[in-house]
């Protein structure tokens, strides 16, 4: 759930639990709240996408990081197998 709404945490959280145990209508729910029926389903929605996320997923942040650094393992892996044939070479010429 964002945190940048005008509602605490804890009140989000709090009307999830209440919206998904009540034999209520959403609306009902929302208007003894004092929100709005759309917001309310939102933070529903929210909150069954979180608990529905599995375990192992990243964010999109972590994807970003995650595709800069097999970019940078695959530059090393090209920079090593470079100086490999490189120090190959010369051990060669040494001969």
């Amino acid at each position: 759930m964002s945190g940048s709404s005008k509602y605490p945490e804890q009140f989000r959280k709090d009307a999830v639990e209440l919206a998904r145990s009540s034999d209520r209508p959403l609306r009902q729910v929302a208007r003894e709240l004092g929100v709005n029926h759309e917001t309310l389903r939102n933070w529903v929605r929210t909150a069954d996408r979180a608990e529905t996320a599995s375990p192992g997923s990243v964010s999109t942040s972590e994807q970003e990081e995650l595709r800069a650094l097999r970019k940078r393992v695959a530059e090393l892996e090209l920079e090593k197998e470079i100086l490999r044939k490189a120090a190959a070479y010369f051990a060669l010429v040494r001969e």
